[in-house]
């Protein structure tokens, strides 16, 4: 078993890559309006309601997510602990492309 420094530094690793596919599969203009640090505050917001909504608890292979209520979420949520507002649409594309990075993971 790994110690917790090892974990980290895995999850670290991992939230890098995650972040990079995210950047890479964002519409240019998006891309450009966005730094690492933003979508990274992003996807602790997604995981948050992921939590949050009880996606992560539902049992069986097939689970509905409704990415324009996720994003709808991550908006409010880094309005509210950020003091900033993001665009809807910006916020939407990080979400389904963060979908797509993890989907992609399960296959």
């Amino acid at each position: 078993m790994a110690d917790i420094d090892e974990e980290l530094r895995l999850d670290a690793i991992e939230d890098e890559k995650e972040m990079q596919y995210i950047r890479q599969h964002l519409p240019a203009d998006t891309h450009d309006l966005l730094e690492a640090s933003d979508i990274y505050d992003m996807m602790d917001a997604i995981v948050e309601y992921y939590y949050e909504s009880g996606v992560l608890e539902a049992e069986g292979e097939y689970v509905d997510i409704d990415l324009q209520a996720v994003a709808d979420y991550v908006c409010n949520r880094l309005e509210q602990d950020k003091c900033r507002k993001y665009h809807p649409d910006d916020v939407y594309a990080v979400v389904e492309a963060d979908f797509d990075y993890n989907d992609e993971r399960e296959d």
